[in-house]
């Protein structure tokens, strides 16, 4: 099994490669990433910065601001179709944030925690076993996470 994995926007114009296991595989089920993906819930792998290279194409980022904690996230997404690759956020510096929907196989991590669950959509099911967090998660969590709770 290789540890380099490649994704890319929908038109082709942008192309990465990350090397290495992700840092966090995380649903979250804010309403900020249901809006600005169109979708019930983000699927993302976190990686150290150093892990992600763009190997075709140029990036465009937007810059949010969280209206609870006042923290920017710069999305980066292609210019041409608007895919959002990934995103960087002030409370986790060097990390680059891939949205998992973009590799060209996303079925290779392992999802470890779902955080924003106060925001879940109702018919959103979470599987048994893994930690949840009814709003963010700072750290990196522990192997088996002391105080989360289940969906």
């Amino acid at each position: 099994m290789t540890d380099t994995h490649t994704g890319g926007c929908v038109c082709g114009t942008v192309r990465y490669r990350v090397h290495g296991q992700p840092t966090l595989g995380t649903v979250c089920h804010c309403t900020y990433c249901q809006r600005r993906l169109a979708s019930a819930f983000a699927v993302m792998a976190s990686f150290p910065e150093p892990a992600v290279e763009i190997t075709q194409g140029q990036l465009v980022e937007c810059e949010h601001r969280s209206d609870v904690s006042g923290r920017w996230l710069r999305m980066a997404f292609c210019g041409k179709c608007g895919t959002t690759l990934c995103h960087t956020a002030e409370i986790r510096p060097g990390i680059r944030t891939i949205a998992a929907g973009t590799f060209d196989d996303p079925r290779w991590f392992r999802i470890d925690r779902h955080i924003w669950v106060q925001s879940k959509l109702p018919w959103v099911t979470i599987p048994e076993g893994v930690a949840t967090y009814q709003q963010g998660f700072v750290a990196v969590p522990p192997a088996d996470p002391a105080g989360a709770a289940k969906a």
